[in-house]
């Protein structure tokens, strides 16, 4: 496989157990780093398809590297832990990152949680990158927002708004039942492909953060509502 990734993690014994593991499952372009500062000049220098960032590293945490990489590029994160309390878990999600991973970890998981990663990441990279007429049911108009789903962009007037792999999924659903309320079963199972248990910490991180891309006031926001108990809606006013 031609997909870059990048492995930051300052135990050696770790990084040579991923990228065995990885290898054996047919990536070829894999890169490590042992430092923040080493794993973030990587970065610049490959521009990777995906990272794996352990959070406690020599000269600072995955976190405050996650959020720089966040600046540049929505490329997957995945962060690798020895934290296990929710709290961090959290606050992965809320800076940017895409999974959590605990240690001690299942090589064969992490590396099928890479493919889902990447495959969800391609899939919108392909539909950004096709070269097609844009028919009129690809684009969804709500208030000042359009929705073109043919190039995986949120515009509103000349303004490109850069959405996760994930955040669009999630608007791209609402969107496409405007004010309907979705089910937080069903918005695992279509943006996650996995069952709602132990996901609702996950769901309300990444509505909160679609919200601050989309709303004026997040905190009373106009278009992506809650339905306590029931899920969430899209309120989009009939012309």
């Amino acid at each position: 496989m031609d997909n870059k990734i990048l492995i930051v993690d300052d135990e050696r014994e770790i990084l040579k157990l991923l990228e065995t593991v990885l290898r054996k499952e047919g990536f070829n372009n894999i890169y490590t780093a042992t430092t923040m500062r080493e794993g973030l000049s990587e970065f610049e220098r490959i521009n990777p398809d995906l990272v794996i960032l352990d959070i406690m590293l020599p000269d600072g945490q995955g976190y405050d590297a996650c959020k720089i990489i966040r600046t540049k590029s929505n490329v997957p994160i995945l962060f690798l832990s020895a934290k296990t309390e929710e709290l961090d878990k959290i606050l992965g999600f809320a800076i940017g990152g895409d999974d959590y991973i605990s240690k001690p970890f299942s090589p064969k998981e992490v590396a099928f949680r890479v493919k889902a990663h990447l495959r969800r990441a391609n899939y919108v990279n392909e539909s950004a990158n096709n070269v097609v007429e844009i028919e009129k049911e690809d684009i969804i108009k709500f208030g000042p927002y359009m929705l073109n789903e043919s190039r995986a962009e949120l515009i509103k007037g000349k303004k490109h708004i850069d959405l996760t792999a994930k955040e669009l999924k999630i608007l791209s659903l609402l969107a496409h039942y405007p004010n309907q309320i979705i089910s937080k079963e069903r918005l695992c199972d279509k943006v996650w492909g996995e069952e709602y248990i132990g996901f609702d910490n996950t769901i309300m991180v990444h509505m909160r953060r679609l919200r601050e891309k989309v709303e004026d006031d997040p905190s009373k926001p106009k278009y992506i509502l809650t339905a306590k108990g029931l899920g969430y809606k899209l309120s989009v006013k009939e012309e």
